[in-house]
């Protein structure tokens, strides 16, 4: 039968800052868990709340950040390292926007920065495994986002190169993820080589089908896409291993579409929104993954170019506790089905 997903969750990153109760791990869990929230997602990154490094190799430390989180009232859902996934594969025409994503020791030196990031992943799988943690969330990166359009005509093999070199750069970190029991969920977004099915399938076949190749499943993105978010579980489902409750809008006009010609996030056609002020079908969403039985975390990911984060957080939790599904354990007609009777099976089929 069909499992419960957990929840509610949010995703620390938009939060996380220098002023109280947002500096520290004791107080952001806490603040947390009294919005409603049942789970956290780490942004590994982030020093205020987390030491990735240390909770690779000290079992002590993840045992103590668990600790508070429980003492606190919450559990800890996935570690994510979307700005370091990032920073695996970055085309050079993006090196100078993507250095804020490292340490300034690291700006201005790519092959340094992409050495720091494989490593930071490293860190995160084996502090995955420590916290005891079956999922893990981040981006893949891009060489070939520059290309995107077709045009001018691109080189041929230039994409499929792109591709074969993403693969070789995450097959060794799958590894790891692997050697240590941890899934990695990606999340298929805009400025990420892997945006899409089709994209997915493209690096999932070079990575020869690795078991521990995943997606963290983001509708938001496929809204902004125009992508069918909901047949898209129904082909994945099974690599689905994580979920960001993030929702967004499409209006499309006579001056912009997808592209949204380089307009602001307040003016542009698709728009990432609070959750309940957009255009997903959460309800829709939620049915089909509880059929698909994912058990694992509804994570909200607050960004809106509208709405105040706070308010977002705030609404948030009872706005994916109303969508989870407690599923049912018998069918709603079991009441006049009666009982495995063989003998009687075969008088209504007529057989003797």
């Amino acid at each position: 039968m069909p499992t419960n997903i957990k929840g509610p969750a949010i995703f620390l990153a938009q939060f996380a800052g220098d002023a109280a109760p947002f500096n520290s791990w004791d107080a952001i869990t806490k603040w947390a868990a009294s919005l409603g929230y049942k789970g956290v997602q780490i942004p590994s990154w982030d020093g205020r709340l987390f030491d990735v490094k240390k909770a690779a190799s000290s079992k002590t430390y993840c045992d103590e950040i668990k600790g508070t989180a429980k003492a606190n009232g919450v559990e800890i859902t996935e570690l994510s390292t979307h700005l370091q996934g990032q920073l695996v594969a970055v085309h050079p025409a993006y090196d100078e926007a993507f250095d804020a994503f490292a340490p300034a020791e690291f700006h201005g030196k790519p092959k340094e920065r992409q050495k720091w990031a494989v490593q930071q992943v490293k860190y995160a799988a084996k502090a995955s495994r420590n916290l005891g943690l079956d999922s893990h969330v981040s981006f893949p990166g891009a060489l070939c986002w520059p290309f995107l359009y077709g045009w001018p005509p691109r080189p041929p093999g230039l994409i499929e190169e792109g591709f074969d070199e993403l693969a070789r750069r995450w097959k060794p970190l799958l590894d790891v993820f692997e050697e240590n029991g941890v899934d990695c969920g990606f999340e298929l977004h805009p400025g990420e080589d892997v945006m899409d099915g089709a994209t997915f399938e493209m690096f999932l076949r070079r990575l020869n089908n690795h078991p521990r190749c995943m997606i963290n499943y983001d509708p938001s993105h496929f809204v902004l896409q125009q992508l069918d978010y909901l047949d898209f579980i129904d082909i994945y489902h099974e690599r689905i291993c994580a979920f960001h409750v993030k929702d967004a809008e499409f209006n499309p006009t006579g001056k912009q579409g997808v592209y949204s010609g380089f307009q602001p996030w307040i003016s542009r056609a698709g728009r990432f929104r609070s959750l309940g002020d957009g255009q997903v079908d959460f309800g829709a969403i939620f049915s089909k993954l509880a059929a698909y039985d994912y058990d694992s975390w509804a994570v909200l990911e607050w960004e809106c170019c509208i709405k105040d984060s706070v308010q977002g957080a705030i609404e948030g939790a009872p706005f994916i506790e109303s969508h989870i599904i407690k599923t049912t354990a018998k069918s709603f007609d079991d009441f006049v089905a009666g009982s495995a009777d063989k003998a009687k099976i075969r008088r209504i089929l007529g057989i003797k």
